[in-house]
C-alpha cells in the first residue's frame, strides 16, 4: 500500500477492507526518511500546551506527504487534547499550509470552528523560533467514597442517578427522557434537578456531587454536548453552559461538585472496578466515545474525542458526515463501522431501520452463526489492533477497557480476539505491556453514575 510515496507493508489486513492503511504505520514509514526538524504545539484552557518535536522531508518531491503527515498529526493532538492556538518552528512551509487549512472554507473548517467555540478563542496559527514547552494540569478526581453523594449520568435516552452512602449504593433509578430533540433547555434543567431531588430524599444530608455527561466540559461548564442539539444558539450561552453547576447549586447551595464527560467517567469506573491506574476506556455504540485515567489515577481534562481522531492513511477512507474528514475514528469503531462492512460481505440491511436497528440484524446474524457477519467482526477487530497500538502510542496506557453495544455478544468476542491477535503479530512490543479487556461484573456493579459520585472531593 503507498500514499505520497509511502510505502506501508502489513501482515493483518481487514477482509473487507483490504485497501486499510494504519495510520500509526504510515506515520512510522513516513518518519524513516524524514530528516528536517519541526515543532508543533497546541495551546489550550488555563495556558496549558501539548507540544512534540517530530521532522518532515522538506523536498518539493515530498511536499504532499509531509502536508499530509502534519495534518493528521495537528489533526489528532486537537481532538486528544484539544486547543484554539497553533504554534510551528523550524519550517515556515509547514506554518503557511496549516494557516491556509484551518481558517473558514480551509481544509479543516470544520475543526478550526469547532475548536474556537469550545474555548471561546479565535483559532490562531503562529511561526515562532522555539515552540513552548508541553505543560498538564491533571486533576485527582474519582474514588472519594466517604459521606453522602449523588452521581447523576445524563444519556440520550435516559438519566440514571445513584444516592451513594460511605461507597455504598443506597437508590438508585432511571428515568427515559429526550434531551436531544428538545429545544426548551428549562426541561434539561428540571430534569437534573429532579433527579437530584430524588436521590437526595433516601440521604440525610448531600456532602457532594458528581455528573457524569456526554461533551465537552472545560471548568465544569459545558462547551459542547449532543444532549443540547436542539436547544437554540442564541440562549445555548445564557442557559446552557452552567446548567449543571446552576442546577446543582440551585438544589443544595454550596456543596463540591464536578462535571465529567462520561467516557472519562467509565474510564474511572474502569479504573476502580481494576483497582489500577493508566485506563483508556473505549465505548463503541453511537459513536466511538472515549476517556482516559492516567498513570496516576487522574483525569486529564484533555478532550480524548477520539471518533476525530484519524486511524486510516487510505485516500479513499469512509467520510464522516458531521465534520466532513475522511478515515477517521468514527467509522471504524461504532456502529457505522458495521453498518459500512455489512453489504461488502453481502448482508443487505434495510434502509428504512435506523441505524441501532441495522446493528441489531448483523448482531443477530453473528449470534446464528453467519460467516458473513463474522467477516464484518473480523474486519473491526484488525481495525482495532492495529489502531490500539496507536492509541498505546499516543496515550501510553497499560489497560484498555472495551465498551458499548458493538463490543456485545458474539461479536465483540471476535473483534477483541483479532485485536490481540494483530497486537501479538505486529505489535509484539506493544503486546507485552497493554491489556484489553472486556468489563466484567465488578465493572458494572460499580457503573457510570456511582463513579460519577465518586468525582468531587468533599469538604
Amino acid at each position: 500500500m503507498n500514499r505520497y510515496g509511502i510505502s506501508v507493508e502489513l501482515k493483518h489486513v481487514p477482509p473487507l477492507d483490504p485497501e486499510f492503511i494504519p495510520l500509526l504505520r504510515y506515520n512510522r514509514a513516513f518518519l524513516s526518511g524524514a530528516k528536517k526538524p519541526v515543532g508543533i504545539a497546541v495551546e489550550r484552557a488555563d495556558g496549558q500546551m501539548a507540544s512534540c518535536r517530530t521532522f518532515i522531508h522538506g523536498t518539493p518531491d515530498m511536499a504532499d506527504a509531509d502536508h499530509y503527515y502534519i495534518n493528521r498529526l495537528v489533526k489528532t493532538i486537537l481532538w486528544m487534547k484539544g486547543g484554539f492556538r497553533i504554534y510551528v518552528s523550524g519550517d515556515e512551509g509547514t506554518y503557511e499550509y496549516l494557516k491556509s487549512i484551518y481558517c473558514a472554507g480551509g481544509e479543516q473548517a470544520f475543526d478550526w470552528d469547532y475548536m474556537a467555540n469550545v474555548f471561546e478563542h479565535p483559532f490562531e496559527v503562529l511561526l515562532v523560533d522555539q515552540v513552548p514547552a508541553a505543560k498538564d494540569s491533571p486533576k485527582a478526581m474519582g474514588g472519594h467514597l466517604e459521606g453522602c453523594r449523588i452521581g447523576f449520568d445524563a444519556g440520550g435516552s435516559d438519566r440514571k442517578v445513584s444516592a451513594v452512602i460511605d461507597g455504598e449504593t443506597v437508590y438508585s433509578e432511571e428515568v427515559v427522557w429526550f434531551p436531544k430533540i428538545t429545544p426548551d433547555p428549562d426541561y434539561h434543567y428540571e430534569g437534573i434537578v429532579a433527579a437530584l431531588k430524588s436521590a437526595a430524599e433516601h440521604m440525610p444530608r448531600v456532602d457532594a456531587v458528581g455528573v457524569s455527561s456526554a461533551g465537552v466540559f472545560i471548568n465544569n461548564r459545558t462547551m459542547n454536548a449532543s444532549l443540547f442539539l436542539a436547544v437554540p444558539k442564541e440562549i445555548y450561552d445564557e442557559k446552557v453552559k452552567d446548567i449543571y453547576i446552576r442546577a446543582i447549586t440551585d438544589t443544595f447551595g454550596d456543596v463540591p461538585y464536578s462535571v465529567i464527560n462520561d467516557g472519562d467517567v467509565s474510564a474511572l469506573a474502569g479504573a476502580m472496578s481494576l483497582e489500577d491506574s493508566s485506563v483508556l476506556g473505549i465505548a463503541m455504540g453511537t459513536s466511538e466515545a472515549v476517556g482516559y485515567v492516567d498513570e496516576k489515577g487522574r483525569i486529564t481534562g484533555w478532550l480524548n474525542e477520539l471518533a476525530f481522531v484519524p486511524v486510516d492513511a487510505h485516500p479513499d477512507a469512509m467520510r464522516d458526515e458531521w465534520s466532513g474528514d475522511i478515515g477517521c475514528g468514527v467509522k471504524y469503531f461504532s456502529q457505522d463501522g458495521v453498518i459500512k462492512l455489512a453489504p461488502r460481505a453481502g448482508i443487505e440491511l434495510d434502509e428504512s431501520l435506523s441505524p441501532a436497528e441495522k446493528l441489531k440484524v448483523v448482531q443477530k446474524l453473528m449470534e446464528e452463526g453467519s460467516e458473513a457477519a463474522a467477516k464484518v467482526y473480523e474486519s473491526i477487530g484488525v481495525y482495532l489492533g492495529h489502531t490500539l497500538a496507536y492509541y498505546h502510542d499516543l496515550y501510553g496506557c497499560r489497560h484498555v477497557l472495551l465498551l458499548g453495544r458493538v463490543m456485545s455478544g458474539k461479536g465483540g468476542d471476535l473483534i477483541l480476539a483479532t485485536a490481540q491477535k494483530v497486537l501479538d503479530d505486529e505489535y509484539p512490543d506493544v503486546a507485552a505491556v497493554l491489556k484489553a479487556e472486556l468489563p466484567d461484573e465488578k465493572f458494572r456493579r460499580v457503573g457510570q453514575s456511582m463513579a460519577a459520585a465518586s468525582l468531587p472531593e468533599s469538604r
